[in-house]
């Protein structure tokens, strides 16, 4: 009889603190330790503990390596049987999860709702230093690391560390002689795009900087600093 509730839809268990019913008693009994906040099921490895056994199970695979979904398309393997359907959309271009502001498309539940946020200006994830919040929580971390000391990014020549994976990349073409950016006038390379932003001055003549004194124009912010300690300098002799 309990097999057969499958098939139909009948809900006899009902949960007495929001009325979600269920076909299997066993289920309803899992589902109130949401609200207990029971966590009967403990991992013998690291004591973490669940509300339901497939839960530890899914768990322990962290620890003994076990990845037994593996796609029959390109053998990769993994841990959860959802992680495996949500890459399947790799190879399928299935994107069933669709945003009802914009109508964006994605692979993945998770991915939807955080694209979400941009439409909400929801920023769930709060800075505990300063209060600034943010949509993502790699962002939050990121940001983060502007309060400590911590320097995650290390290079493997010269073990200079960086806050972030970006600056590590572009402090690595110094020791490579990388020049991602390259002038379309006169092709010099540079590893940094703001050096190559400097660079193309030379060609368009262009002199941003501009001394509030004289109107001299400079191609740089550092001439154009030199230059205004002149004025300083000058203004302290009368």
């Amino acid at each position: 009889m309990t097999h057969q509730r499958l098939h139909s839809v009948e809900h006899p268990y009902v949960c007495d603190v929001c009325n979600k019913a269920y076909g299997v008693k066993s289920s309803l009994i899992s589902h109130k330790r949401i609200h207990s906040g029971e966590r009967p099921y403990v991992c013998d490895v690291c004591n973490k503990a669940y509300s339901g056994k497939s839960s530890l199970i899914r768990h322990k695979r962290i620890h003994s390596g076990e990845r037994p979904y593996v796609c029959d398309l390109c053998n990769k393997a993994y841990s959860d049987k959802s992680n495996l359907i949500m890459h399947k959309r790799i190879h399928t271009g299935e994107l069933p999860y669709v945003c009802d502001v914009c109508n964006k498309a994605y692979s993945a539940k998770s991915k939807l709702i955080k694209h979400k946020r941009i439409h909400s200006g929801e920023r769930p994830y709060v800075c505990n230093v300063c209060n600034k919040a943010f949509s993502y929580k790699h962002s939050l971390i990121t940001h983060q690391r502007m309060h400590s000391v911590e320097r995650p990014y290390v290079c493997d020549v010269c073990n200079w560390a960086f806050r972030h994976r970006g600056n590590l990349i572009t402090h690595k073409r110094t020791h490579s002689g990388e020049g991602s950016y390259v002038c379309d006038v006169c092709n010099k390379a540079f590893s940094y795009k703001s050096s190559l932003i400097t660079h193309q001055r030379i060609h368009s003549g262009e002199r941003p900087y501009v001394c509030d004194v004289c109107n001299k124009a400079f191609s740089r912010k550092s001439n154009l600093n030199v230059h205004q300690h002149l004025h300083s300098v000058e203004g302290a002799d009368k």
